[in-house]
C-alpha cells in the first residue's frame, strides 16, 4: 500500500497543535472522497481510514456479492464469479471489503490530493488563528520585536504567529528594538487576500484600561469600574473611575501608595500624564474634576447645546488649557461637552499661556525650578523677560538661557 508521501501534510497537521484531531480526519476523508468522486462518480461506498502517526491511510471499497449476471449497480454490487478470483471462499449475499492502491488514480490526481490538503490545512491554520485573537479582541499581549519598518512593526507571538503594530497605533515617543519584548493590545482582526492580519495597538484606551487592571486589583475584581478613558497618546490621558464599594477609594486605590501603581503604568506609556478621576452624574462636578489640575471659580452650564463655560483665576487658565490645548480637549471629550475658559475677574478669553510644568520632558526640573523661584510660571512670565535680565536675575548660563526660550517661543509659534 503506498502512502504516497503524505507525511509532510500530515507533520503540517502536527505542527498546528489547535487543530483537533476530528477535524483532521473529516478534512483527509473529504480530499480523498472528492478524488473517489471524480473517478467512480460516487463515493457510497468507499470508506477512509486515515492513519496520522504514520502519514498514511487506506481506501477500503464496499460491495455486495450477488450471483452472476444480477448485477444492477457496479460500485455496490459485484458478481459471483468475479468475487471469488478475489477470495475463493466467498458466497453470494456476503459483503466485500477491497482495498483500493491510490496508484490506481494515477501520479497526476495524487498530486493534486496532496496539493488540495496543504490547501485545506493551510486553511484552517488561517481560521484557527483568526478566531485565536478574534476572541482576544481587547486582550494586551507580550509579543517579540521581529522587524523594524517606517509604517509599522513586525512582532512574532511565543507560536510565531505574526502581529501588525502600525505606526498610527504607537506612541510618539516609542522606539524598538529587534528582539525586545513589547506589550500592546489587541485592536482588530483584518483579511487580507484571504490571510488574516492581527492589528495591535499601543494607543488605544483598552491598552490603559488594561494595564490598570493589571496594576490595580479592585478593578480586576470588580471593585472598581473605569467609567471611561480618553487619551492623548505619550502626552496626556484621563481616567474616570468608580468604586461599588464605599470603603474604597478608588482613585487612590489606581494610583497607590507614594504613586506606586500608576508609575509602572506611566512609564510603560512613555511618561504619558494620567488624570485619575472620581466619575459622578453631576456634569458640573464631572468637568470640574475632568480640568485637573486646574482649580476652577465658577461655571455656566448650557445643558441643550452641551456647552459649558469656565471661569478660572489667571494662574489657573494656562493649568485649564493645558500645553497644546491637550487639556481642554481630553476634558471636552471625557464630559461631553464643549468648554470655553475665561479669567474669572475680567471675564475675558485668556490670552493662550502654558504652565512651565507642561514642558518637563524638554526641561531639566531644577532649571524650572530656578525660574519659579524668581516668580516665573509660565512660558509667557519667562519669554517677557530679557534673556540680561534673566541671566541677572537666575543662576542660569546665557546657553542655557537661549536654549529655553527657543523651546518656548516654538511652543507658541506651533500654536
Amino acid at each position: 500500500m503506498s502512502s504516497i508521501n503524505l507525511i509532510d501534510a500530515f507533520q503540517d497537521f502536527k505542527d498546528a497543535e489547535n487543530i483537533d484531531r476530528p477535524t483532521m480526519m473529516k478534512v483527509v476523508e473529504d480530499v480523498f472522497k472528492t478524488l473517489l468522486r471524480k473517478k467512480y462518480g460516487s463515493d457510497e461506498n468507499f470508506d477512509v481510514i486515515v492513519n496520522a502517526e504514520k502519514g498514511d491511510l487506506e481506501i477500503i471499497r464496499r460491495r455486495m456479492i450477488v450471483e452472476d449476471g444480477q448485477v444492477e449497480d457496479p460500485l455496490a454490487q459485484i458478481a459471483y464469479k468475479d468475487a471469488v478470483k478475489i477470495e475463493p471462499d466467498f458466497e453470494v449475499g456476503e459483503e466485500l471489503y477491497e482495498e483500493i492502491d491510490l496508484l490506481d488514480f494515477g501520479r497526476r490526481a495524487i498530486l493534486a490530493a496532496k496539493q488540495t490538503l496543504a490547501s485545506r490545512i493551510s486553511d484552517l491554520k488561517k481560521n484557527v488563528l483568526a478566531k485565536k485573537y478574534g476572541d482576544r479582541i481587547g486582550e494586551i499581549i507580550s509579543a517579540e520585536v521581529y522587524q523594524v519598518w517606517k509604517k509599522e512593526i513586525l512582532l512574532l507571538d511565543e507560536e510565531g504567529n505574526e502581529l501588525i503594530l502600525p505606526k498610527s497605533e504607537q506612541i510618539p515617543q516609542d522606539y524598538f528594538k529587534k528582539g525586545e519584548n513589547t506589550r500592546a493590545v489587541v485592536k482588530k482582526v483584518d483579511m487580507k487576500n484571504n490571510n488574516p492580519v492581527i492589528i495591535l495597538s499601543r494607543t488605544s484606551p483598552d491598552f490603559l484600561a488594561k494595564l490598570l487592571e493589571i496594576e490595580v486589583p479592585e478593578i480586576f475584581d470588580g471593585l472598581i469600574v473605569i467609567k471611561k478613558i480618553v487619551r492623548d497618546p505619550g502626552e496626556r490621558a484621563k481616567v474616570a473611575v468608580e468604586s461599588y464599594d464605599d470603603r474604597i477609594d478608588p482613585v487612590g486605590a489606581c494610583v497607590g501608595m507614594k504613586g506606586s501603581r500608576i508609575h509602572g503604568i506611566v512609564r510603560e506609556l512613555k511618561n504619558e500624564n494620567i488624570d485619575v478621576i472620581n466619575w459622578t452624574s453631576n456634569i458640573q462636578l464631572l468637568i470640574q474634576r475632568s480640568l485637573t489640575p486646574a482649580k476652577i471659580t465658577s461655571m455656566e452650564l448650557d445643558n441643550e447645546n452641551k456647552h459649558a463655560n469656565v471661569y478660572l483665576k489667571p494662574d489657573q487658565v494656562s493649568l485649564a488649557i493645558g500645553r497644546r490645548g491637550v487639556n481642554i480637549k481630553l476634558a471636552s471629550e471625557l464630559t461631553g461637552y464643549e468648554l470655553d475658559v475665561y479669567r474669572d475677574n475680567e471675564g475675558e478669553t485668556e490670552e493662550f499661556d502654558i504652565d512651565l510644568e507642561e514642558f518637563s520632558d524638554e526641561i531639566e526640573t531644577w532649571i524650572i525650578d530656578e525660574l519659579k523661584r524668581v516668580g516665573c510660571d509660565t512660558a509667557r512670565s519667562v519669554l517677557a523677560l530679557t534673556p540680561e535680565e534673566l541671566e541677572r536675575r537666575t543662576d542660569l548660563e546665557k546657553e542655557t538661557i537661549d536654549d529655553l526660550r527657543k523651546i518656548l517661543k516654538e511652543e507658541f509659534e506651533k500654536e
